[in-house]
């Protein structure tokens, strides 16, 4: 949750109107008092206004400048959305500005690595005049990149908040954003593990999948699965559960917690018990702390084959996204002739 509940006087309604009008009007200092009213009450108030709020608050967001504190008004608008404010309604201008940052991140890092010096931590407080100067002569544009280097984890709450929320949200924006996420993420100094992976979730995707040990093939269709530990107990339920292929299913618990449409409030002590060990078609293992997106596509197909587990391992069933509600669902049993075909795309050692 982005904000703690706490009592204030201020009724977030009315702070959010203070907030537009001052927008409307270009004061500064008027803004400035309302957007904190907005921060100070946005967490005791009531869900109905929170539902209100969240799409008005988005909408301010492209008229707030990039050196101004849009990710702090980003999160007020996340926070209404985690409270019932409608995902779409805020996704754009929520994702736009993810989208803003990371493009002024990847070129702050170009801008600073040209002399080949190595990339600072991401830390407002390092920033002054000597440390915009070497981002260029345009102050404006300078601070513009510094700020968007030193806050972009700022921006993962409310773009979590609405991608977790909206299969249109992600099929919307999800291509456009993960490869620029991806990109920062390689420069190693933010943590962006989360929004990496909700915008890397996969939505209605059929998968082949070949079960190496009896030679039987599925196809099988995925959506909402954060990452291969979620998938790994899916898959077992489908399969195992399903009296497919041989092994011991899945607890009742685990597909629970990986498939409830209910949020999880808290972390539970269930367990889960890996019953297949899951490949590329080359052989190559795909690791369970990783995503059903690095399943390769095959013939515009992803492809995974299951082999027996080289090893005993047990996870927490907990999923990655508790507002993300995971699905499997078999869509047929492959014929022998269409199984070998598949089978001729992968190694022979796996």
């Amino acid at each position: 949750m982005i904000f703690n509940r706490k009592r204030v006087a201020v009724r977030l309604t009315a702070a959010v109107s203070e907030l537009e009008e001052a927008v409307s009007a270009r004061d500064g200092d008027r803004t400035g008092r309302a957007f904190g009213a907005v921060m100070n009450s946005a967490d005791s108030a009531s869900d109905a206004e929170c539902v209100d709020a969240g799409p008005r608050l988005a909408a301010l967001l492209p008229a707030f400048p990039p050196t101004g504190p849009r990710p702090m008004l980003a999160m007020a608008a996340g926070y209404c959305v985690e409270r019932g404010a409608d995902p779409p309604a805020c996704a754009e201008p929520i994702l736009d500005g993810v989208r803003r940052d990371l493009l002024d991140a990847a070129e702050f890092a170009r801008r600073w690595t040209a002399r080949g010096d190595e990339l600072p931590a991401p830390d407002e407080d390092v920033i002054d005049d000597a440390f915009l100067a070497r981002l260029g002569d345009d102050d404006y544009e300078a601070t513009r990149l510094a700020l968007a280097w030193c806050s972009l984890e700022q921006w993962q709450p409310p773009a979590l908040a609405v991608l977790c929320r909206s299969t249109e949200v992600r099929r919307r924006h999800a291509s456009d954003l993960l490869p620029l996420c991806r990109a920062v993420e390689a420069l190693d100094r933010h943590d962006l593990k989360c929004l990496s992976y909700a915008l890397a979730v996969l939505d209605d995707e059929p998968v082949i999948v070949l079960h190496r040990p009896t030679g039987t093939g599925f196809e099988i269709r995925i959506a909402g699965i954060g990452d291969n530990f979620q998938l790994h107990t899916l898959l077992a339920h489908v399969l195992v559960g399903g009296g497919h292929v041989p092994g011991t299913a899945p607890s009742p618990e685990s597909v629970r917690l990986a498939t409830s449409l209910e949020p999880a409030r808290d972390a539970s002590d269930a367990v889960a018990t890996g019953v297949f060990e899951l490949l590329a078609p080359d052989g190559t293992r795909l690791w369970n702390e990783g995503l059903p997106d690095d399943i390769p596509l095959v013939q515009g197909r992803r492809l995974l084959v299951l082999e027996a587990p080289s090893y005993a391992r047990t996870w927490n069933a907990d999923r990655f996204f508790p507002n993300l509600p995971g699905r499997a669902e078999l869509i047929r049993v492959l014929p022998p002739d269409e199984t070998q075909k598949w089978y001729a795309h992968t190694s022979p050692t796996t």
